[in-house]
């Protein structure tokens, strides 16, 4: 009897330490054992955002490739994604089941200011590094924070090189924005305003939308009635598509402009039935048939490991995001901990894969502040209009109008 007892206490102690061992390597290091890498993102699969549920699913045929390659130092990379269908309440539920079931060691990704900002805390009170915010926010570089990389150009610097844009070359000064009331169009907002100011200029007009909406005719006409020959726009997907057949039936034909959330091109051109071309957006990477080495490569990963997705921006954008992490999850070398890889991607310096070049440091968090601009001339042509421009607008300015809503 005494002799079963202590079996019974041996085989709970086993378990025990089993389960409290879950995910971890030789130092308890969660989501790092001998073999593998547990590595997270969200992504809205379904509702009003799911065509940047592309992004998420980019990142599963990089880490696939990443494999194939041989993984990291070797270990191989375990990848998980959730979709929260871009509701901040679902993020914070996926999120945390991510962590605390799964043992994610960090996070590539996630879309969304809004969805983004429900788990930033928790993130960083959990230690849980996270790469490559699919936002343009300030929020995640500005304070630097240990735990956060920015690879996504700010909002503000997309829309203040759209607006030099359309002033010094398309010698434009009527311009008008519609944005989503969130922090993602005001932050477009406040850099196209800022940007106007430079050139002695204001908005003629401008048109706020909440991301349920449907009819933007009232938006539209406003926006028509000012004489608005550039109109920039910061809006959800099918919200443009939305603007672009409004405007149409309207007769109203500016110039529009967008942010590279809207640079997918081929997919913006199908959901509008063509209504696209001419418009000028921002990019943040090269271009889907673009002939750099990195694309070739990245568009037969894609063939091979999601053969039924479209290759376009929004895809491709989850390589892009997740080529930094991979970089320091290199640099970290064998002995991979949360402080090791926070010193490796702080040790990245002009770093270049398939967008601009990227650099961290102890105290900078916002990897990059380039965009180039392209125009939409077919359903598959774009005319590349600049080369990587970086905008020189004062962020610490940006982000104070943007908390007093100016």
């Amino acid at each position: 009897m005494k002799h079963s007892r202590w079996l019974l206490a041996g085989i709970f102690l086993a378990v025990v330490a089993v389960a409290l061992g879950v995910g971890c390597g030789k130092k308890g290091q969660r989501g790092v054992t001998d073999t593998e890498i547990v590595i997270g993102q969200w992504g809205p699969q379904t509702g009003p955002a799911a065509l940047w549920g592309a992004v998420a699913r980019g990142t599963d045929a990089y880490f696939k490739m990443i494999n194939e390659e041989g993984g990291i130092n070797g270990r191989k990379i375990r990848y998980i994604y959730r979709d929260d269908a871009y509701q901040p309440a679902k993020t914070k539920a996926v999120v945390k089941e991510m962590v605390e079931n799964e043992g994610v060691f960090a996070f590539v990704g996630g879309v969304g200011t809004a969805p983004g900002m429900a788990v930033k805390d928790y993130l960083i009170q959990n230690q849980v590094p996270w790469v490559g915010p699919a936002s343009g926010s300030s929020h995640w570089a500005y304070p630097p924070n240990k735990y956060i990389f920015s690879v996504y150009p700010l909002y503000f610097d997309e829309a203040a090189v759209l607006v030099d844009y359309a002033v010094n070359t398309l010698k434009k000064t009527k311009i008008a924005m519609i944005y989503q009331n969130d922090d993602y169009g005001k932050g477009g907002l406040v850099g196209a305003k800022m940007a106007l100011e430079k050139h002695g200029l204001d908005f003629v007009a401008t048109a706020t939308t909440q991301i349920m909406d449907t009819d933007l005719s009232s938006h539209i006409l406003k926006l028509k009635e000012a004489g608005a020959e550039v109109v920039i726009m910061y809006l959800l997907p099918k919200q443009a598509a939305i603007s672009l057949g409004t405007a149409a039936k309207l007769g109203f034909k500016p110039q529009w402009m967008t942010t590279s959330t809207l640079s997918d091109m081929g997919l913006m051109h199908n959901i509008t039935k063509g209504l696209w071309e001419g418009v000028i957006f921002a990019n943040f990477a090269e271009m889907p048939d673009s002939d750099h080495p990195l694309m070739k490569k990245y568009r037969e990963a894609a063939k091979k490991y999601a053969p039924d997705e479209r290759w376009g921006v929004f895809f491709a954008a989850g390589f892009l995001f997740a080529e930094p992490m991979v970089e320091g999850l290199k640099r970290a070398g064998k002995d991979l901990t949360v402080e090791s890889f926070i010193e490796a991607m702080e040790s990245i310096k002009d770093f270049k894969g398939i967008g601009p070049t990227i650099t961290f440091g102890p105290n900078q968090r916002q990897g990059t502040r380039s965009v180039f601009l392209s125009q939409c001339v077919s359903a598959t042509e774009a005319k590349q209009l600049t080369d990587w421009m970086t905008s020189d607008i004062d962020v610490e300015e940006a982000i104070r109008r943007m908390k007093e809503g100016e």
